[in-house]
């Protein structure tokens, strides 16, 4: 969908009256002109800030050192107990990792933390190459699927055919090892400068940028929050594998692959849990729900609030998502609809986040949706 498009479909929902809000439509300020203290923009970016993003970076910081701290004691004397530790921190950073991949906007976004993080199907077979040839770059953009949480999955779980063979083939293949510890130092050190500039400078440039136009902090989030459940929640973790665009599905293409059991869907219901969080916040502190009830945004169908139907929304959501268990990729082998509706109850989110929400606080859509919905 054409960003063009995408802009007069807001106006048409808008002189429709999809929605109906009390809010001054002048978003360029950098307060609000009611003066309330819930259309406090600084007071959500603060909260953002230093409630949700930095607490969030520092549980998985501590998860991401564990998981180097493994990998170098694995790669180090290669046994089956190391495999299974190494393993065991791998699938504890993925989990955390959902919590904070929803926050790529700023230093994350400047350095495309995601692409570099959690980007699947991995390619096994570059994988492959980068190992026999010992030489490889991860700047580069063909390297993007051979890296991150994904290329770590095959690393630890799909190289050879068993436990066993894994552990022998790390033993006998001294650039297996230096390119199992390559993949985890590349995440440390990106991952590693982002916080850093959370814990600096950035914190203050983040909450200070008060407006609502396009390169505002409220604009960044808001277009980083609405993409996250779009296009890698809705369609990466639901729709590609269970072939919502293709018409076939496709199981392989799920997250955690090579693990399968009981993770992929793991990480898909924490991913979601962690938007619906996000969304509400902790009681009596700003967030988006406070932020957009304050705005009184209402839905006219209804006339209920925006947020409670976004909240009820993320509720269906939820349940269809937890009736995919326990295996994600059995699932979509023996029983795909249910997958499928998965996505669709997930896409009607996406509409009042990305149209209904944005609207209500005067927030221009700036990514280009390519998924033809």
């Amino acid at each position: 969908m054409k960003k063009s498009i995408l802009l007069f479909s807001l106006s048409v929902v808008l002189a429709a009256g999809g929605i109906s809000s009390c809010k001054d439509s002048n978003g360029d300020s950098g307060s609000p002109t009611t003066g309330t203290a819930e259309l406090d923009r600084k007071a959500l970016l603060t909260q953002w800030a230093d409630s949700l993003v930095k607490p969030s970076y520092q549980r998985f910081g501590t998860k991401l050192t564990a998981l180097k701290t493994q990998t170098t004691a694995f790669t180090a004397a290669p046994t089956a107990t190391g495999l299974q530790s190494v393993r065991q921190s791998w699938r504890e950073a993925y989990l955390e990792w959902q919590k904070v991949e929803v926050y790529e906007f700023g230093p994350a976004a400047d350095v495309s933390l995601v692409n570099h993080f959690n980007i699947y199907p991995t390619d096994a077979a570059g994988i492959r190459q980068n190992i026999a040839s010992g030489t490889y770059n991860f700047e580069l953009a063909t390297a993007i699927p051979q890296q991150g949480f994904p290329a770590l999955d095959y690393l630890l779980n799909g190289i050879a055919a068993d436990d066993n063979a894994i552990v022998q083939s790390y033993v006998a293949t001294a650039n297996q090892r230096r390119y199992l510890t390559d993949v985890v130092a590349k995440m440390d050190q990106l991952f590693g400068g982002v916080q850093a500039q959370w814990n600096g400078a950035y914190r203050s440039t983040f909450i200070n940028n008060t407006g609502t136009n396009a390169g505002s902090s409220l604009s960044l989030l808001v277009n980083a929050y609405s993409r996250y459940y779009e296009h890698f929640l809705r369609t990466g973790k639901i729709g590609i594998p269970a072939g919502v665009m293709s018409g076939v599905a496709a199981p392989e293409k799920i997250e955690a692959y090579y693990h399968r059991g009981a993770l992929p869907l793991q990480l898909a219901q924490a991913a979601h849990a962690t938007v619906q969080s996000v969304f509400n916040g902790r009681a009596g502190q700003p967030s988006l729900k406070s932020y957009v009830d304050a705005l009184g945004a209402k839905d006219s169908r209804s006339g209920q609030p925006l947020t409670k139907i976004i909240n009820d929304q993320f509720a269906v959501s939820a349940q269809q998502l937890a009736s995919l268990g326990p295996d994600l990729y059995v699932t979509m082998q023996s029983r795909n609809a249910a997958a499928v509706q998965a996505y669709t109850e997930m896409q009607k989110a996406v509409r009042l986040i990305k149209v209904d929400m944005t609207s209500a606080m005067s927030v221009s859509v700036t990514y280009v949706d390519n998924d033809g919905d």
